[in-house]
């Protein structure tokens, strides 16, 4: 993480690499938030539930992240662009500070969650099917989604995504130290 003293030239190439990577990541992050939602948790949620309205709350937090980080990444793109203005400095200074802060959350988020989920078995997320539908066909009328393979490939999605915000928090500090240094502070 150390960047030491660049040259404009240099703090133009390393913006622009790390602006694409941050863009990539959100983009990656986001998709993931609504694989995770549209497959699972659009069922699964209920204000009653503690560890659904976790997961919930959890997801949603993720996918604001990955829109935090895919501006960060533009941001960092614009400034690689043009060095000169002290605004687009500023706006990068707090779009990377937010957005590292906000994917730590989730990422703290994403390890109850799968502790959660991981403590129960995956109750939680099979609570829409009676135990009668699973044993009877893999999609019915009572459970709105295939049952066999919920629990894996929600963990699997929430380990990718748990992946992506370290990633993220790497590269969204890289970001901002990269502006303090451009900043002179």
């Amino acid at each position: 993480l150390v960047l030491g003293h660049l040259d404009p030239g240099s703090h133009r190439k390393v913006l622009m690499k790390t602006g694409l990577i941050l863009l990539i990541l959100g983009h990656l992050n986001f998709i993931t938030g609504a694989l995770v939602h549209g497959t699972v948790l659009r069922f699964v949620l209920t204000a009653r539930d503690a560890t659904s309205l976790h997961y919930g709350v959890t997801n949603s937090a993720s996918v604001i992240a990955a829109l935090l980080t895919i501006s960060c990444g533009v941001s960092a793109l614009l400034l690689s662009r043009y060095l000169g203005p002290a605004a687009f400095k500023w706006a990068l200074l707090a779009l990377s500070a937010c957005s590292s802060l906000c994917c730590l959350c989730c990422l703290l988020g994403l390890l109850v969650a799968i502790g959660l989920t991981l403590g129960n078995q995956g109750r939680v997320l099979l609570a829409p099917c009676s135990m009668a539908s699973i044993a009877l066909a893999p999609v019915s009328r009572e459970c709105p989604f295939d049952p066999t393979r919920v629990y894996s490939s929600t963990l699997s999605l929430w380990a990718i995504s748990l992946l992506l915000e370290a990633m993220e928090i790497f590269f969204s500090i890289r970001c901002l130290l990269l502006t303090l240094q451009l900043l002179r502070l």
